[in-house]
């Protein structure tokens, strides 16, 4: 979820912008990362937009039990995909090292440990979905195994890229494939493939990745060299538990469910949970994306004391874009069986996940704030703390069905907020509490309008069966017309805000 090699500099000393050639290296560099961040944006968008129309036609032409076993598949090879790389790509950015030799080490060791974790996905899958409830599932597990050593490679180009901070390169590999797996997966859904759909579409875009990244221009040939090894060793040291229990923290809830209540469950489960993810994914990582280099530069160029009103800034326009965001996926929650009557037990699911992904939005945007003021093991007691919590809380739940365990989902993001902001606080980063009510003014009265809204349309007529897609089309226009009128009335300053977190150049 974050990206733990930024911390660095902020752990030490803050040092104040010099004049003369600093100046133009940090305005030059700014002005890089600035436009880097623009075009990540960009990429995950087209990749995440390409996941979401995947997941609407997974939902029409799959049954509960297929999607979740294609689900339980596809959030094993993703805790492999973290721990065959163990956050370890993020050296090859910071490193001092001739970074060809680091990247040739890390893509050797990385795509080894894909090799391996490959073949005991190949060789056990049998007992690995016996011990998740759902044995149809082994046929699954081969085939993403088969994924792992392909985005291993692929996961070192990136590193290069970033470095570089070249993001616009990466458009190719990264939403490129993502597309291209995209279309494949949707394809044999259509062809009625059935779970079988998302494991190929998934395997197809991890060895396109590394394929495209190379006709990118990005070149990594294997290498070994015991000094960038024991550099990477000590990297991964810290920042691997850390990337670990966030991988945890969004797939663990799928083998907890299917042990529990069965492939079945999982599949109404992961629908609503993929729904209700976007917003985090699109909004709250990207902002979190720009966030993490404007408070180090804060740091670096002003003192720790200009932190505060930064972090102050985008959670205020965090609340508005992703709180409303989320207002309109729930009041829109009962349109999800336009995909079919047999989605209808996910929609109190995904009202109670639609308050989940707020919350850890806001964890988000406050973890790089807290990362950036050299806190690192506190972000991990956090990410620890919040894992305990949701295990312990899903063991409880799940039993009673599956609102029981959103509820648990949501109960453990909930408990960390005040946690984290007193983390924040004791960091010196927290801002002021007027700034989080002007932030929570536009979303609030923007639900209650577009709740009042909604109410008053049904009551015309206007809107029809929860399973008519025309009054869904006329329900999501309502509500984002209504909200976004309600914000530009109470609440100007938003869009002003992230104009200025955007720019290049820290404010004088």
């Amino acid at each position: 979820m974050g990206r733990p090699g930024g911390a660095g500099r902020a752990a030490g000393a803050p040092r104040r912008a010099g004049t003369g050639r600093g100046v133009g290296v940090t305005t030059a560099l700014g002005a890089s990362a600035a436009r880097g961040t623009l075009w990540l944006g960009l990429v995950n968008l087209v990749s995440k937009g390409s996941q979401m129309a995947v997941t609407v036609v997974l939902a029409a032409f799959l049954t509960e039990t297929e999607l979740g076993l294609a689900t339980l598949a596809v959030s094993l090879v993703n805790i492999g995909q973290v721990v065959q790389s163990m956050g370890v790509y993020d050296v090859i950015t910071r490193t001092r090292r001739d970074p060809g030799a680091m990247a040739g080490t890390v893509l050797t060791a990385s795509v080894a440990v894909g090799l391996v974790l490959a073949a005991v996905g190949v060789l056990a899958a049998d007992p690995i979905a016996a011990a998740l409830g759902a044995p149809a599932a082994a046929p699954l597990v081969v085939l993403t195994a088969l994924s792992l050593p392909f985005t291993a490679a692929g996961g070192v180009q990136m590193g290069v890229l970033h470095r570089a901070l070249d993001f616009r390169r990466r458009m190719l590999p990264d939403a490129g494939s993502a597309v291209v797996g995209a279309g494949v997966t949707v394809a044999l859904a259509v062809a009625g493939v059935g779970s079988y759909s998302l494991a190929v579409g998934l395997l197809v875009s991890a060895v396109l990745q590394p394929v495209f990244g190379t006709l990118a221009g990005v070149r990594v040939r294997p290498r070994w060299d015991a000094a960038a090894a024991a550099e990477a060793g000590r990297w991964t040291a810290v920042v691997g538990p850390a990337a670990v229990v966030a991988i945890l923290l969004i797939s663990v809830h799928y083998p907890l469910v299917s042990r529990v209540l069965g492939p079945d469950a999982v599949g109404v489960y992961s629908l609503a949970f993929r729904i209700a993810w976007v917003p985090y994914i699109m909004i709250a990582i990207v902002l979190g994306a720009v966030a993490f280099p404007v408070y180090t530069r804060l740091l670096a160029e002003r003192g720790p004391a200009e932190l505060p009103a930064a972090v102050g800034r985008f959670t205020h326009v965090l609340l508005v874009v992703v709180g409303g965001l989320y207002a309109i996926t729930a009041l829109l929650a009962d349109r999800i069986v336009v995909l079919g009557e047999r989605w209808a037990p996910a929609v109190p699911v995904l009202v109670l996940l639609c308050l989940y992904g707020l919350a850890i939005s806001v964890l988000q945007t406050w973890y790089e704030a807290i990362r950036a003021a050299g806190r690192p093991r506190w972000y991990l007691a956090l990410q620890v703390s919040h894992l305990v919590l949701l295990v312990a809380g899903l063991l409880v739940a799940t039993p009673h069905g599956l609102v029981a365990a959103a509820g648990a989902q949501l109960a453990a993001a909930a408990v960390l907020v005040p946690v984290a902001w007193v983390a924040l606080w004791r960091a010196g980063a927290a801002p002021r509490a007027r700034v989080l009510l002007r932030g929570l003014l536009g979303p609030v009265l923007g639900a209650l309008v577009c709740l009042a809204a909604v109410r008053a349309a049904g009551a015309l007529g206007l809107l029809g069966a929860p399973s008519s897609l025309p009054g869904a089309l006329v329900e999501g226009v309502l509500l984002v017309a209504c909200y976004a009128g309600v914000v530009a009335v109470v609440d100007r300053g938003a869009l002003r805000e992230l104009r200025t977190m955007l720019r290049p150049e820290v404010p004088a």
